[in-house]
């Protein structure tokens, strides 16, 4: 079993940045970030492979969005710039038992098997 802990979320301007961390119990593979807002379902924002070789993102936030990862802290990572309030949403960390990330499955949430609890990143106009 692995422990997903997120931290970092909060409030900010329309163009501001915000970066929020993943800290995972033990190592793992292809990790991602999804979103949700109340009343739909939860949206795959970026992943990343085992070794950070691969990277995939939705098209909402190419370019705005980067996610990264420090495998000797167990950590992911996801760099927000140029925020808009349609970034808002309740941002889940995710790891998969797979150690790559499919540009055919990343962003489907059953690919993955571990969830946080969530961080809430609000952007305001």
């Amino acid at each position: 079993q692995v422990q997903l802990v997120e931290s970092g979320g909060g409030s900010v301007q329309a163009g501001g940045s915000l970066r929020i961390s993943c800290t995972a119990s033990t190592s793992s593979a292809c990790m991602g970030w999804f979103r949700q807002v109340p009343g739909k379902g939860r949206e795959g924002v970026a992943a990343i492979s085992a070794g950070g070789g691969r990277t995939y993102y939705a098209d909402s936030v190419k370019g705005r969005l980067t996610i990264s990862r420090d495998n000797a802290k167990n950590t992911e990572y996801l760099q927000m710039n140029s925020l808009k309030p349609e970034d808002t949403a309740m941002y889940y960390c995710a790891a998969a038992r797979t150690n790559d990330c499919y540009s055919g499955s990343w962003y489907n949430p059953r690919t993955f098997n571990y969830w946080g609890q969530g961080t809430q990143v609000t952007v305001s106009s």
